[in-house]
């Protein structure tokens, strides 16, 4: 609530307050390192769309950029020495956030998308050195490195210095496991064997050890949608399910107690912004309770929120503006304001063509909002205020 002061001519009050309370942009700093000053900029922006919830994606395949005290070989997986964050940056970022109304929940996908771990740690991974990846479920060294990560993450170190992370949700992915590596593997496969296992049994053992790994330290454990399609209710129940699958189904999800977090991706209305051909438009279509069913709405409440979800493949420091912005407003409206008002994308075009031209005196590159791609550069001269009068393509 606003109250203006009537000395100013202007005697309202303002009462507003948002449709979820979770709304966030996810950063993707494993494809392509992000310079501190980067994510800084992007936390600027995030506040100016009421954005709340920085999702940093922090390791993946292609890199492990964050130093670990007590695991000083897993950055020997970044891009490059000139490529990773120290604890105390990352500590600054936090504070940098918080600040600015802005949470910070950190994600190390396991058992997938990890091949980077196993540069400084080869012990925790298959041993065919073409088949990296899921990590090694035989071996307790891989959970006590787990342990170790979300340890340092969340706990007070040795020498008094804060945790890195304050949130209580603490992402451990989850998605894309291609277990028939296990299946390569003579050690993985006779454990397998011998715990009366098939692989997916093991997949099963592996999200769940690690997400009573985050639970012992006192966190909820956010896991992406497969986690949740292959083991349904199984999953504690503190467990978030995060959807990005348009075959997860979200009421069944919301049925079976689970809270969400939903940014249904490579479909249509994806909240992907890697999606480049997605125009803020058809963003904009996606309401967050989608999939619901009619008769049971009250489900919705399950619905946390959602993201854009910045994966990083085609994106670095030099585009990162752009292609976020202004398709991540399209999101920041939806999670904000009421269904009922934000039903029609033809009354929001003028918003967030004004938006994406505050954006840029701001400072923030927020590409044309037009444009039939994102990021792409205005065809010719004119003003931010003329450009928003004509579709690009």
């Amino acid at each position: 609530t606003y109250h203006i002061d009537p000395m100013y001519g202007a005697p309202l009050s303002i009462h507003d307050s948002p449709r979820f309370p979770h709304r966030g942009l996810m950063i993707d700093t494993a494809r392509h390192f992000l310079p501190m000053k980067t994510i800084e900029h992007a936390i600027d922006s995030m506040s100016y769309a009421k954005l709340n919830v920085l999702h940093w994606h922090l390791s993946d395949s292609q890199s492990f950029p964050l130093q670990f005290i007590s695991r000083p070989k897993l950055w020997e997986g970044s891009h490059s020495l000139k490529e990773r964050y120290l604890q105390q940056e990352v500590r600054d970022v936090v504070e940098y956030a918080r600040k600015r109304g802005v949470r910070v929940i950190p994600e190390f996908d396991v058992p997938g998308h990890a091949a980077s771990w196993c540069t400084g740690y080869p012990e925790i991974c298959p041993s065919d050195s073409s088949c990296k990846q899921p990590l090694n479920v035989a071996r307790n060294e891989t959970f006590e490195l787990i342990d170790n990560i979300v340890s340092e993450c969340v706990e007070d170190d040795t020498e008094n210095n804060e945790p890195m992370f304050h949130d209580k949700f603490f992402h451990l992915g989850g998605d894309e496991v291609d277990t028939s590596c296990w299946e390569k593997d003579g050690e993985i496969s006779a454990w397998l064997r011998n715990h009366s296992m098939q692989p997916d049994d093991g997949y099963s053992y592996f999200v769940k050890k690690a997400a009573s790994i985050v639970i012992g330290h006192g966190r909820r454990p956010v896991q992406w949608s497969e986690v949740y399609d292959h083991f349904k209710k199984t999953l504690d129940p503190s467990t978030i399910v995060h959807i990005w699958k348009s075959v997860t189904n979200v009421s069944e999800v919301a049925e079976d107690g689970y809270n969400v977090l939903v940014n249904v991706g490579y479909a249509n209305g994806s909240w992907y912004l890697d999606n480049l051909n997605r125009a803020w438009d058809e963003v904009y279509g996606r309401d967050p309770c989608r999939g619901i069913r009619e008769d049971r709405s009250e489900l919705c409440q399950k619905v946390l929120g959602g993201h854009g979800e910045m994966w990083g493949e085609t994106v670095d420091a030099s585009d990162f503006d752009s292609t976020v912005w202004p398709r991540l407003a399209a999101i920041a409206e939806k999670l904000w304001t009421s269904k009922e008002h934000t039903s029609n994308a033809t009354a929001a075009l003028s918003r967030i063509q004004e938006f994406r031209c505050l954006l840029n005196e701001r400072g923030i590159a927020a590409a044309p909002v037009q444009n039939s791609d994102a990021r792409t550069a205005p065809p010719g001269p004119g003003s931010c205020f003329k450009q928003r009068r004509k579709r690009y393509m």
